[in-house]
């Protein structure tokens, strides 16, 4: 499966970076409106830069890395001028210190602000080469490699059923995690029941590894986190799953997460192989977590370093202003003495004190208070007077 991490210029000349498996299709998502938030105010949109990777986590990290460039840097990828690139590159203090020569002092999207971890520094910049292909072609030998962390492994040390397999797939795809390792499976590998489960998340479960031992399972890092809710007997750093997660971005080598079978957990020898402990703050009256639930929440926390999508954006209406506001404090008042709500006359200045207190409060827009005077007018055709019983003669 192929993914693109791709960048589109905006009508006001802004840049919007993201990622897709399905490039022409996002792109015309965007072209359209379809997709809620800054592209769908800022069109008509054009494609201008877009380059393949193999996996979906370098898709992400480049996004990541291109979204704190300035406007000047993003420029010269898009003209594919690396010497440009590279002397950009230079201005590591500028970037650092948040301010930019005026050239590029260009307003850009929310989504290109810079940010970025520490692991990955936008004065990096993006080196031609040995990178996939650009949707140009024009690719150069690469100079030097992005330098991120690379994601944790997540280990499942005996687990017992498929089902469960299945579901911790499924949580590591959500957030961004591809790398999963069996230790010693109580059903064997592959198992039937693990692909239902897993709701798609297939290609975890196909690139799946199998061993013996734990030991065997994390001989490539150098970082392992045993996730338990109990004392065991050691005496390890514990962290919680957001410490855990900074430390593996911050963090050269692998590193990898470990669970225990579903009944049991980790055992102590287990434990003892591990670097860290990571244990989730719960309550203390029921600290039962199923296998996806904790590998989930480590995922989670792991996932908020890098660019996954964010939730569409829904800018709010403006408010109204108070001259629109007042005659919808009038159109109440007038059909609030019609309906004799202000039945005690002494206190009718304080009653229109608090409505008019408690409507001012809302920052209601245009299209609200329209509602609301369609909801009073309705209210007042519904009264009808009572008919007697000489009338329904």
């Amino acid at each position: 499966m192929t993914f693109w991490t791709y960048m589109l210029r905006c009508r006001d000349g802004s840049y919007y970076v993201g990622h897709t498996d399905k490039l022409d299709y996002r792109v015309g998502q965007h072209q359209i409106g379809e997709i809620p938030g800054y592209t769908a105010t800022r069109r008509p949109v054009e494609l201008v830069w877009s380059s393949e990777f193999p996996t979906r986590v370098e898709a992400l990290e480049t996004e990541r890395q291109i979204k704190g460039w300035s406007r000047v840097k993003k420029e010269a990828l898009i003209r594919e001028d690396w010497p440009a690139i590279r002397r950009l590159a230079s201005r590591a203090e500028i970037l650092r210190d948040g301010t930019e020569p005026s050239t590029s002092s260009v307003s850009a999207p929310p989504q290109d602000e810079r940010d970025v971890s520490p692991s990955v520094r936008p004065e990096e910049g993006l080196s031609p080469g040995k990178a996939p292909r650009s949707r140009s072609g024009i690719w150069e030998e690469r100079d030097t490699e992005i330098e991120t962390a690379p994601p944790p492994v997540i280990v499942l040390v005996r687990p017992q059923l498929g089902e469960n397999i299945g579901k911790a797939a499924r949580a590591m795809l959500n957030f961004g995690l591809t790398e999963l390792r069996l230790v010693a499976p109580r059903d064997g590998w592959p198992n039937p029941d693990a692909g239902p489960a897993a709701s798609g998340a297939d290609r975890v479960l196909a690139e799946a590894r199998v061993f013996d031992s734990l030991a065997e399972a994390v001989a490539d890092c150098a970082h392992i986190y045993a996730t338990t809710v109990r004392k065991r007997g050691v005496t390890k750093p514990v962290l919680t799953p957001e410490a855990a997660a900074k430390a593996v971005h911050a963090s050269a080598g692998r590193s990898a997460y470990i669970f225990g079978p579903e009944r049991s957990g980790l055992e102590t020898d287990d434990v003892a192989l591990a670097h860290s402990i990571v244990t989730v703050p719960i309550n203390p009256e029921f600290g039962s977590l199923n296998l996806a639930q904790a590998v989930i929440l480590l995922a989670y926390e792991w996932s908020k370093g890098i660019a996954l999508a964010s939730p569409p954006e829904a800018p709010l209406d403006p408010p109204a202003d108070h001259g629109e506001m007042e005659r919808l404090i009038q159109h109440f008042v007038r059909d609030l003495d019609a309906a004799g709500y202000f039945f005690v006359p002494d206190r009718t200045e304080a009653t229109l004190r608090t409505l008019r207190t408690t409507l001012t409060k809302t920052g209601w827009s245009y299209n609200d208070i329209r509602m609301m005077h369609g909801i009073i007018t309705a209210l007042g055709k519904g009264r009808r007077p009572e008919r007697s019983d000489s009338d329904k003669d």
